[in-house]
């Protein structure tokens, strides 16, 4: 079997949500000796970017692009064994739930399409406290703070992380991308935060422009 033609087994085990065969088609990866970031930027990725599409368009829902995530995941797994050094991300970004906020399925599938696209995501959870949320990004020096609000109560806990950046005199050391249902590009904006995102796919987007 080709190169390419594992590339697209993959990728179509992951459209297909299969992971059985992911993880067979990533260890006859592994057996070949192929490219395993290759196996994952051009198989996997892109089987996750047409879920990805898939969803944006309703032709799949939540349950489906978790078990695509799981194909993605399982495989990656294996495939990560035979990488070589540091796998180089595109930027690394924590995504959370703001303070007070327990809802967590957009984030979720946000962390998600960022892995599938290269980026090493922190995930902290859900009602995360505004000054853990910047001691993790100090921890870990991420590049990009992403953080969700699905209630209008606890939006003004994405304004609190802007200004606790600002009272630590670090605000011009990260990116801070907001999103949620009741935020805007309006509200981020008024609140100088450096990107919008209406829907996960879009995160994506902009989480490339800000790195």
């Amino acid at each position: 079997m080709s190169e390419k033609e594992l590339h697209e087994r993959l990728k179509q085990s992951v459209i297909d949500m299969d992971s059985d065969a992911a993880t067979e088609a990533a260890r006859e990866a592994i057996s070949l000796k192929l490219d395993p970031v290759a196996c994952i930027e051009k198989g996997l990725s892109k089987g996750m970017m047409v879920i990805s599409d898939m969803f944006d368009n309703a032709e799949v829902y939540v349950p489906q692009i978790i078990l695509s995530a799981e194909a993605f995941t399982d495989a990656v797994d294996i495939l990560a064994t035979a990488i070589k050094g540091e796998y180089a991300s595109k930027g690394k970004i924590i995504i959370h739930t703001v303070e007070g906020d327990i809802h967590d399925i957009g984030k979720n599938i946000v962390g998600i399409l960022l892995q599938a696209n290269g980026f090493e995501v922190i995930d902290l959870g859900r009602d995360v406290p505004v000054a853990d949320v910047v001691d993790a990004a100090v921890e870990h020096n991420v590049d990009i703070i992403a953080g969700s609000a699905l209630m209008t109560t606890t939006m003004p806990s994405q304004r609190e992380i802007l200004s606790e950046l600002e009272d630590r005199g670090i605000r011009d050391k990260f990116k801070c991308l907001f999103g949620g249902a009741p935020t805007s590009r309006e509200w981020v904006d008024q609140i100088c935060a450096d990107g919008w995102a209406e829907n996960a796919a879009e995160a994506v987007t902009i989480a490339k422009e800000l790195c």
